[in-house]
């Protein structure tokens, strides 16, 4: 039996040993091919991870390469137009290449870049991976396209001649031209600059004297041409201070705009870009003859205010009618105005509506000059808003609530549509639940897209405030885990947390100052 034994293993370690020589083959094989430094691709979209992407950089001279993650819904609904733009950029040129890095599977080099948000899109340049430039443009495959053609050409057209002149002028309904004595000169150079990032409109240069003179100049000038309102505007280059990126860029995108401009989903994006610090709104019903005429005066107004106030229409039948309940409004109410400021969210309405151009221009100045309250949305408290054991608060009975002197109050600022919030509300009701007979805390909730606060400004959901009992409106930010125990933790340290220690602010008063503005983290939805 011995025998047999020792025969057996004599014939089956060399076996054993063969198929450990075969799996150390096959690891080997394995490894080698996630080591290949090969370019594989998916939709014309390379797929890079640390092993090909230097390789990547070197093969070609324009690399936008988007970091994301698989989970990442911004990331899904980037993907089909990344790939368009891919397809159509690889068409028109092998220089010019998109490509995708899985950052969570390629940790090495999403430290390396720095990737803290998904997605990320960064551009490299001739090899370079040291200097990448981030990606400005639109997230859609049109915007990628011109983003990266204006980077892979001249940023702007030499002009040299008044027919090449009037056929680029002419040729869209928005066209800039840099009229530059010295084309290599500082200003000329800050123009292409911001050429290369405006990417939605043609730019055109020009040094030709005969050039000059045909437009009307005498020393360099960017001119803005457009097919409406006034047609052209100038902007001369100090001779002092030169021509500087930012304000070319903010200039020329404010002028760009119409005087007036219709919300649709077309200038949506256009009107929330520009960052103009306020927009005044017209809602009408533009199926009526009687509205449609209150633009005259409303368009009369505007001019005066270009650059500070934005203009705007919004059709309350149409495509606005997904902005009414941000006003607390229903199309009945139309036609009406509002200011709004977009620093704060803070909506002006004028004590009773007038749409002649003077009641308009008086009403907006005097808004800027801080003589007008904001107008505040408030629900109506349900008749049982204080029987609950979660207080249900309103606009009209927070101060009351939240500022009494002999109570520490724990709000909930939420938005029902809010997944975070919708994620805590059973901890919430059970908080309240334990607290409900407590004579000194009580534990509320507001719903912050139908209620709003004159000193305390929402900008993500949920955020948790504590207002702690005794004089002086002081209000605790609360930043902790969302479980019923810290909650409790919270509460009986008098609105603190040894290991957290939170900062405590003063919420100024209603008649005076301006209104807090809340951060807003990872686990909040953003306002």
């Amino acid at each position: 039996v011995v025998w047999l034994l020792v025969l057996s293993l004599a014939w089956l370690c060399p076996a054993l040993g063969v198929e450990e020589k075969e799996r150390e083959v096959v690891a080997e094989e394995e490894e080698e091919e996630v080591l290949s430094d090969e370019l594989e691709e998916e939709d014309d979209v390379l797929v890079l991870h640390e092993h090909n992407f230097a390789r990547a950089l070197s093969e070609h001279q324009l690399l936008l390469v988007e970091f994301y993650a698989p989970w990442c819904g911004h990331c899904q609904r980037l993907a089909p137009n990344f790939a368009q733009a891919a397809t159509t950029l690889r068409n028109e040129s092998n220089l010019v290449r998109l490509g995708k890095v899985d950052a969570t599977a390629q940790t090495a080099l999403a430290s390396e870049f720095g990737i803290t948000s998904y997605p990320t899109l960064k551009l490299f340049r001739d090899g370079n991976r040291t200097n990448p430039v981030d990606y400005t443009g639109r997230m859609d495959a049109e915007g990628i396209v011109r983003w990266m053609q204006r980077r892979a050409g001249p940023s702007a057209t030499l002009l040299q001649d008044t027919d090449t002149a009037a056929a680029f002028v002419s040729s869209q309904d928005l066209v800039v031209v840099g009229f530059f004595k010295d084309l290599g000169g500082e200003a000329a150079q800050v123009f292409l600059e911001v050429a290369s990032e405006m990417v939605d409109m043609p730019f055109g240069m020009a040094a030709e004297e005969q050039l000059f003179q045909v437009y009307g100049l005498s020393a360099d000038t960017v001119c803005l041409f457009k097919k409406f309102d006034e047609g052209r505007t100038d902007f001369p280059v100090d001779p002092t201070r030169g021509l500087d990126t930012a304000e070319l860029t903010q200039l020329l995108r404010i002028h760009s705009m119409k005087l007036v401009m219709e919300f649709s989903s077309e200038t949506s994006n256009q009107i929330f870009g520009v960052k103009i610090p306020h927009h005044m709104i017209l809602f009408l019903n533009k199926s009526s003859s009687d509205q449609l005429a209150l633009q005259d005066g409303f368009r009369a107004a505007a001019g005066t205010f270009r650059g500070k106030v934005l203009f705007v229409v919004v059709d309350v039948t149409g495509y606005g009618a997904e902005v009414l309940p941000f006003f607390g409004m229903t199309p009945a109410d139309a036609p009406t105005l509002r200011l709004v400021k977009m620093e704060n969210n803070r909506k002006y309405q004028m004590e009773q509506d007038s749409f002649s151009d003077t009641a308009i221009r008086s009403f907006i100045q005097a808004v800027l000059d801080g003589k007008v309250k904001p107008h505040l949305l408030s629900a109506e408290p349900p008749e049982d808003w204080d029987k609950r054991p979660v207080k249900v608060l309103v606009g009209k009975t927070f101060e009351q609530v939240a500022f009494d002197e002999t109570k520490n109050v724990f709000v909930k600022f939420y938005a029902p549509w809010c997944s975070h919030c919708q994620a805590m509300a059973a901890a919430w009701e059970e908080l309240g639940e334990r607290y409900k007979d407590h004579e000194d805390i009580v534990i509320a909730e507001l719903d912050s897209t139908a209620n709003e606060l004159e000193n305390i400004t929402i900008s993500g959901f949920p955020t948790l405030h504590y207002f702690p009992a005794g004089p002086g409106r002081k209000m605790v930010e609360y930043k902790s885990a969302r479980d019923v125990e810290t909650f409790s933790k919270f509460l009986e340290n008098g609105g603190t947390l040894p290991e957290e220690p939170l900062v405590v602010s003063k919420s100024p008063e209603n008649s005076t100052g301006e209104p807090s503005t809340l951060g807003v983290d990872e686990s909040r939805d953003e306002l």
